[in-house]
């Protein structure tokens, strides 16, 4: 799937809050190493490499887009570095003492194997920390699949959208990672998010969950699709003098191995 980086970022002081929500309960003092999976652009990976500047500190992104603009981040820590590469087959290094990864493992169908198998390989001591959108049931996302499931669409968009179980609830999260060995703090954060400008629901969705739809039709067909669902949003956010609101659900697991 094709990443727009520019796009992805027009959001940034709401797409970030999580991330640093999400960091802030990892209590690692001097880690070795830091890996940030699904690190983007970079510039929240940054951040992980200033805060302990004594690790390495590794961002992965599957996105050869992404990586690109991270690797040009200037006035970047020296001790930060990037690399292209799918979340499904990283593992952890020795010496891998925080693993961090922030609104990705969504796009990973299984990654609840991931978690259990990245669990088993961590040293004692190490530090696991994940968010994820729990916002599969949000009209957003169900009118964006139910448009996709219409007979004007389905031929062409049949499978190509993730369904409401793309992520878990935080209960089987907190049982995955206490199963795991983990001293676990699992909890969900819903931010009522006031968006500026005009189809702003539309603006933000182009960047992450509309992006199957624009790989999978072709550039008229998308116009046609993008004109309907913005009419559908429309209806579901109105939009005030002051802004739309887009409430959005986050779920959150941080965990330290025990031993």
């Amino acid at each position: 799937m094709k990443w727009d980086p520019e796009k992805y970022t027009q959001f940034s002081s709401h797409r970030d809050r999580p991330f640093f929500d999400l960091t802030a309960r990892i209590a690692a003092d001097s880690p070795r190493r830091v890996v940030d999976l699904g690190c983007g652009t970079g510039v929240l990976t940054a951040a992980l490499a200033a805060r302990w500047p004594q690790a390495q500190v590794t961002g992965v992104d599957s996105s050869e887009d992404m990586i690109a603009q991270a690797q040009a981040l200037e006035g970047a820590p020296s001790n930060l570095e990037f690399v292209h590469g799918n979340i499904e087959d990283w593992e952890p290094e020795a010496g891998t003492d925080v693993v961090v990864s922030n609104a990705a493992l969504q796009w990973v169908p299984g990654h609840q194997e991931l978690l259990r198998r990245w669990a088993k390989q961590l040293d004692d001591g190490a530090w696991l920390a994940v968010q994820v959108p729990g916002n599969f049931t949000a009209p957003s996302h169900v009118l964006m699949r139910e448009l996709a499931a219409s007979a004007a669409w389905a031929p062409k968009l049949a499978g190509v959208l993730r369904q409401a179980d793309a992520v878990d609830e935080p209960v089987d999260y907190l049982a995955l990672f206490s199963e795991a060995g983990f001293d676990a703090d699992v909890w969900e954060t819903s931010y009522a998010q006031v968006l500026p400008g005009a189809d702003p629901v539309l603006e933000w969705v182009r960047g992450t969950a509309l992006r199957p739809v624009i790989d999978a039709l072709s550039a008229e067909d998308f116009a046609v699709f993008e004109a309907e669902y913005a009419a559908l949003l429309r209806t579901a956010y109105p939009q005030h003098d002051w802004g739309t609101v887009f409430p959005f659900r986050r779920l959150f697991m941080v965990g330290r191995k025990q031993g």
